[in-house]
């Protein structure tokens, strides 16, 4: 066995069989990589949808599933402690590797007992693309992301694989990134390229978003030096010079000082526009969208700052 490539899924069983197609037509010997299918808790649907691969050789098609909803970085953890190759291979459900990924991983591959790969990210998107789907094409210049990553199993074991306090799927390949680096191990870019088309997104999906902020707390707790360097270089400030003019607003309406009041609600929404016209930079001007930005723009701040200070009280670390 050459490689095992460890997929973690949740609910997703039409991208699932998509994925595990797209693997199944590798241009490689198909008794030398297998696929382990890892579901984040017990699914009936899952299982049943892929029953047609489990247990199966060539390649081996195996799945299991944690004991509940933990997050992907337990269910990696769970396929590659259960893999059979010296080289761990990850993606996710909602990719597509392309028909040469696991060859052009082999061939950059010359022996090493410790050393990691990241391959290139392709994001289809419409030419003038929406707020939403020009995040997710971040991905394509992202340093290391789980979508397309291999280790070997050796660097998995003395890193200690992924941080399962990371418990939903942001961040946790950061940690594992930046693991790496403090081992001293090689990771090394490489041709292999994986899609990752964007699904389509309900309207606002980007106050929800908001909530992965838990764990940019715990990752700058475990990384302050590597997190400023490399994810975000400062506190996202326009978003506290939001708060604080909307609350100061408030404050000095019902304080009975109209003046001041006013002029509070001048810098939020000069601080507003700014925030708006940067999100709509390069992407569609639809009314829909337009109106979409104006009013996320305006929750945004408040949300976001909630959850980074919840995570900064979970993990217990001064994080702004």
């Amino acid at each position: 066995m050459k490689v095992s490539v460890v997929i973690p899924t949740y609910r997703r069983p039409g991208l699932l069989v998509r994925c595990i197609q797209a693997l199944l037509q590798q241009d490689f010997e198909k008794d030398e990589y297998e696929i382990i299918v890892v579901s984040d808790g017990p699914d009936k649907e899952t299982s049943a949808k892929i029953a047609q691969w489990t247990g199966r050789a060539n390649p081996c098609v195996t799945y299991m599933a944690t004991a509940g909803k933990m997050g992907p970085a337990a269910s990696r953890n769970l396929g590659w402690r259960n893999s059979s190759a010296h080289l761990v291979a990850f993606t996710d459900d909602d990719c597509i590797p392309e028909r040469d990924w696991l060859r052009t991983v082999w061939n950059s591959y010359k022996g090493e007992e410790f050393i990691a790969f990241t391959g290139q990210v392709i994001v289809p998107r419409p030419p003038v693309p929406t707020d939403y789907e020009l995040n997710i094409s971040n991905l394509e210049t992202a340093e290391f992301v789980t979508a397309n990553c291999v280790c070997t199993k050796r660097a998995l074991e003395i890193t200690g694989g992924f941080d399962e306090r990371f418990g939903m799927a942001w961040r946790e390949d950061s940690d594992l990134h930046f693991k790496l680096l403090q081992n001293g191990i090689s990771i090394r870019k490489i041709q292999a390229v994986v899609v990752h088309p964007v699904r389509k997104a309900p309207w606002g999906i980007s106050i929800k978003e908001q909530k992965k902020g838990i764990y940019n707390a715990l990752l700058y707790k475990k990384y302050p030096r590597l997190y400023r360097e490399r994810i975000k270089p400062s506190p996202s400030w326009n978003y506290y010079g939001m708060v604080v003019c909307a609350v100061a607003m408030v404050f000095s309406y019902l304080r009975g000082y109209p003046l001041a009041g006013s002029l509070f609600m001048a810098g939020w929404l000069i601080l507003l526009v700014f925030f708006v016209r940067k999100r709509l930079l390069g992407t569609t001007r639809s009314r829909s969208h337009v109106m979409e930005m104006a009013v996320t723009s305006a929750v945004i701040p408040f949300v976001s700052i909630f959850w980074q200070w919840y995570g900064s009280l979970k993990f217990r670390v001064l994080f702004l």
